[in-house]
C-alpha cells in the first residue's frame, strides 16, 4: 500500500526521468521521449553497475493514465519483461499497486514461470518500496 492517491503515484511513473529511482537495475536514464508515458513511447537507459552498463530501452506497451501502465522492459542480456502496474485507490489517499512481470523474450523466457516468480519476487517487492518512497516524497509539500 502506498499513502498517497493514485494520481500521485501514477505521477511518479509519468515522469519518466525518475525511472532509475525505481526500477532496480536501471542505472541511468540516457533520454526520455517527450511524449511518455503515451503508446509506443521510451525510456533510453542503462542497467547494471558502472562499467558494465549496457544500454536498453523501456517501450509503453499500454497505459491507462491514474489506472494503469503497461511495459516492455530490456534487460540484455537477459531478453526482456512485460511489466503491468495497476494502481486501485483505497480510500481517499491510499493505493494498492500490483506489480506483474514475466520474461517475453529469450534467454531469460525459457525460465520456467515458477522460476521467473521465484527470481523476480525480490526484485519487485523493492520496486515498489522505491515507488512508494517517491510517491509520498512527490505528495509532501516542499
Amino acid at each position: 500500500m502506498v499513502q498517497a492517491p493514485p494520481n500521485q503515484v501514477f505521477a511518479v511513473l509519468a515522469d519518466g526521468w525518475s525511472y532509475a529511482g525505481w526500477v532496480v537495475g536501471a542505472s541511468h536514464i540516457r533520454e526520455v521521449d517527450a511524449e511518455w508515458p503515451t503508446l509506443g513511447s521510451r525510456i533510453h537507459h542503462s542497467i547494471g553497475p558502472w562499467p558494465l552498463q549496457v544500454r536498453d530501452v523501456t517501450v509503453v506497451r499500454g497505459v491507462e493514465p491514474g489506472r494503469c501502465l503497461e511495459l516492455q522492459a530490456g534487460m540484455w542480456p537477459f531478453g526482456a519483461a512485460r511489466v503491468v502496474l495497476t494502481l486501485e485507490p483505497v480510500g481517499t489517499n491510499t493505493t494498492r499497486v500490483v506489480m506483474g512481470e514475466e520474461f517475453v523474450h529469450a534467454p531469460a523466457r525459457l525460465l520456467p514461470r515458477v522460476v521467473q516468480e521465484v527470481l523476480l519476487r525480490p526484485r519487485n517487492t523493492e520496486a515498489l518500496a522505491r515507488l512508494a518512497s517517491l510517491a509520498v516524497r512527490k505528495q509532501s509539500p516542499a
